[in-house]
């Protein structure tokens, strides 16, 4: 099985998806994550605000973080090697690192859709 671990900057809550002004990318990345948690991927996501130890605690974002700053958050990690560094991966960026056969295609707008019994899709 895969992990996919999550690193975000410091944000009002968990997942950014609060408050007035929210950034039509989280909610995209929050569906994205569950779909994954779906496909039977590990997720664990961390906040700088709300879970600093998690930073530390990571060989990985820890120097990334000394070399590069706040500013190579968001970062993303499967199994423990950088997939996306400063912006969210998209959910097929995701899937072909995670999800070896996989059970759904990704169509041109980031949708998904399972193949039918034909071997055609919704897509």
């Amino acid at each position: 099985m895969y992990r996919v671990e999550v690193f975000d900057p410091a944000m009002c809550c968990s997942t950014g998806v609060c408050g007035p002004d929210v950034d039509p990318v989280l909610p995209r990345f929050a569906a994205d994550l569950q779909w994954l948690t779906e496909q039977g991927v590990e997720v664990s996501r961390h906040t700088l605000s709300q879970e600093p130890a998690a930073f530390v605690a990571s060989a990985v974002v820890k120097a990334s973080l000394e070399e590069h700053g706040v500013e190579c958050l968001p970062l993303v990690l499967v199994d423990g090697r950088v997939l996306s560094m400063g912006a969210y991966p998209s959910r097929e960026q995701m899937a072909k690192r995670t999800v070896a056969k996989p059970r759904i295609q990704i169509a041109g707008d980031g949708a998904c859709c399972s193949p039918k019994p034909d071997g055609s899709s919704c897509c």
